[in-house]
């Protein structure tokens, strides 16, 4: 099983960016498809972005589209989500996951229960 590091949260201004990385141990990680979840306080973990373990195909929660975007960069085990234009409502503690699969469709994986590896998140907090 993978161990996934998030890192990259804070402090940001509305309409400002930040980039969050999701670090994993393990080569196999750059087999995995990968999603970044979001939870605000006393609110459910919610989908933002997936991407498949390529980085050909992605998926976007309608709330991000346009301004989030997910990459990877599997040299360095590592996904990203570049944060821009970032509103007060995407203030919550930022997950990401993943899950030794195959023969997936990425655009079906938005749920918390289709991933089985999680970090520990980090907190972006957007002031207006």
């Amino acid at each position: 099983q993978v161990q996934l590091v998030e890192s990259g949260g804070g402090l940001v201004q509305a309409g400002g960016s930040l980039r969050l990385s999701c670090e994993a141990s393990g080569r196999a990680f750059s087999t995995y498809p990968v999603g970044w979840f979001r939870q605000a306080p006393g609110k459910e973990r919610d989908f933002v972005a997936a991407i498949t373990w390529s980085g050909r195909d992605t998926v976007y929660a309608d709330s991000v589209k346009g301004r989030f975007s997910i990459s990877r960069d599997n040299t360095k085990n590592t996904v990203y989500l570049q944060m821009n234009t970032p509103e007060p409502e995407d203030t919550a503690i930022y997950y990401c996951a993943s899950r030794p699969v195959i023969g997936y469709t990425i655009s079906t994986m938005t749920q918390p229960s289709d991933f089985s590896s999680w970090g520990q998140g980090t907190q972006v907090t957007v002031s207006s």
